[in-house]
């Protein structure tokens, strides 16, 4: 998922049903405890766990972008096809663009959820 050794990563919407394992892997390569979802200081990347059932992803992602570094990728982990809480592609590739940010992968991450990378998008030259 490219994340770095000292990244400060800001995690939102974990539950019970998060995977813990790429939890704690990610938490190993860091090497940081990840921040909770009221943090309020400039984060290298987000993590947000999100189901069908939420809420608004755009409102989401605008909140997130505002502690995310300008080069830092939002990763959005969703239940697989088939899981309960299982969110359509469309549903962030509708919400990416509105929030000013664009889809750039998407990867299998565990047994039973999905990433998706989502970046600020560049602003266009004159």
């Amino acid at each position: 998922m490219g994340f770095a050794q000292g990244e400060i990563v800001l995690e939102v919407g974990y539950d019970s049903d998060c995977d813990d394992a790429l939890r704690k892997e990610i938490a190993a390569t860091v090497g940081t405890k990840f921040l909770e979802g009221s943090a309020t200081e400039v984060v290298d990347a987000v993590i947000l766990w999100w189901r069908d059932g939420d809420g608004d992803l755009v409102d989401e992602l605008m909140d997130a972008l505002t502690y995310l570094s300008e080069t830092g990728p939002i990763w959005v982990l969703t239940p697989k096809v088939g899981r309960d809480g299982h969110v359509e592609p469309s549903d962030i590739q509708d919400a990416a663009p509105i929030a000013g940010m664009s889809q750039t992968s998407t990867l299998v991450v565990a047994n039973d959820w999905t990433a998706t990378r989502l970046v600020a998008r560049k602003a266009g030259k004159r």
